[in-house]
């Protein structure tokens, strides 16, 4: 799912605009006992429950998209009777009216789910008619081309409020506050079917998680049956990897640099595409000839690649294979950090027969917040 697909889901989560019809949910202790099961229908909520409920589903649909959000495709198998996929369609269309069937999704989800403290599993169950756009993408609201049936499921950690003192305004006493279990922004949850192209995929899921190096691979595969996107840092190791398996022992400064620098090019040109701009094989090839690895050097880089992403066909998102905002270079007993764009300013030379990092200095210096001056 794009940006803009995901926004106009999640639009959806105001009193003015909400199509949840009914909610369900179990609350799971650390143990994995299940402590309360409910369901109820959404609007028979008081208001003030519904706006926290609004706020959770927000959540679940927020983040970056190929870091928090990221899309999975079931596998055919998972598609057939009994698969993972057949299993939340029933879910979907029996509009979670049976018991037995939410029973067997909170087993699945806390047999698989890796979380120490105690949590809770919110389902929701919510119909969308889509209305048409122009094109200029101006939407009209009373030209419904198709409904969007969803489930939205949101797990979210239970968390005891932190102690204290408070003012009892009926005493007229400070005393210790009391500490209640307070249900937190969710840190997994998914969409299905997932909203592709402004419309139903059944054939996908959009899943969340709140930490992008912690996806839970596992949890995946038994709730999904799908094999888990690589995480954020999985794919910037593997960017790593592959500079070092395949430039190797030419692996200079500059090199470095114009692969990194050439990278940054490539994301800032197409930072105003809709969709996560990826990295295919021949991509990232390109990107180390174009940098000035030879083509000695690159004779391995198809075995390197297979070797370290796994799948020579898997696409790296780009933004994922930066260091942050910043370009680092670092030594046992020095590390400099350099703005992106402003590499240039630090090479590599041989001073007295010592190998070292110049840095050119442009207007004030400052070491630990004072300025001081170059001596020449």
């Amino acid at each position: 799912m794009i940006k803009q697909e995901v926004l106009e889901i999640r639009k959806q989560f105001t009193p003015d605009r909400c199509t949840i019809d009914t909610i369900a949910g179990c609350y799971v202790d650390y143990e994995k006992n299940k402590k309360l099961v409910f369901k109820q229908a959404f609007q028979s909520l008081p208001e003030e429950e519904t706006y926290k409920y609004f706020d959770i589903f927000q959540h679940t649909l927020s983040g970056t998209a190929g870091k928090n959000l990221l899309d999975l495709a079931f596998p055919y198998e998972e598609e057939q009777l009994g698969g993972a996929q057949e299993f939340l369609m029933t879910l979907r269309e029996t509009k979670l009216s049976d018991d037995a069937l939410l029973e067997n999704f909170y087993d699945k989800i806390i047999a698989s789910f890796v979380h120490p403290e105690n949590y809770l599993i919110v389902l929701a169950h919510a119909s969308y008619d889509i209305p048409g756009v122009t094109s200029d993408r101006i939407a009209m609201e009373d030209a419904s081309d198709d409904v969007f049936e969803y489930l939205l499921c949101a797990i979210c950690p239970v968390v005891l409020s932190k102690g204290g003192l408070s003012f009892n305004e009926k005493k007229q006493v400070i005393e210790a506050r009391k500490r209640d279990w307070i249900v937190d922004a969710p840190v997994k949850g998914f969409l299905f079917p997932a909203f592709n192209l402004r419309n139903t995929d059944i054939h996908s899921a959009l899943y969340y998680t709140k930490k992008a190096d912690d996806v839970q691979p596992e949890f995946i595969s038994f709730l999904f049956g799908a094999a888990a996107p690589m995480s954020a840092s999985d794919q910037r190791d593997t960017f790593d990897a592959l500079i070092t398996d395949t430039v190797g022992e030419d692996a200079d400064l500059e090199t470095v640099k114009n692969i990194h620098d050439n990278l940054q090019e490539l994301i800032e040109a197409h930072k105003e595409d809709k969709e996560p701009f990826t990295l295919e094989k021949a991509d990232v090839k390109r990107l180390f000839k174009d940098s000035g690895v030879s083509d000695a050097r690159l004779k391995t880089f198809d075995e390197n690649y297979l070797k370290t992403a796994g799948d020579e066909d898997y696409p790296l998102l780009a933004s994922n294979l930066k260091h942050g905002t910043k370009f680092g270079m670092k030594t046992p007993d020095v590390e400099i950090k350099v703005k992106p764009e402003r590499t240039d300013l630090v090479r590599a030379q041989v001073v007295n027969k010592r190998q070292c990092l110049v840095v050119e200095v442009n207007g004030s210096v400052e070491v630990n917040g004072v300025p001081v001056k170059i001596l020449q």
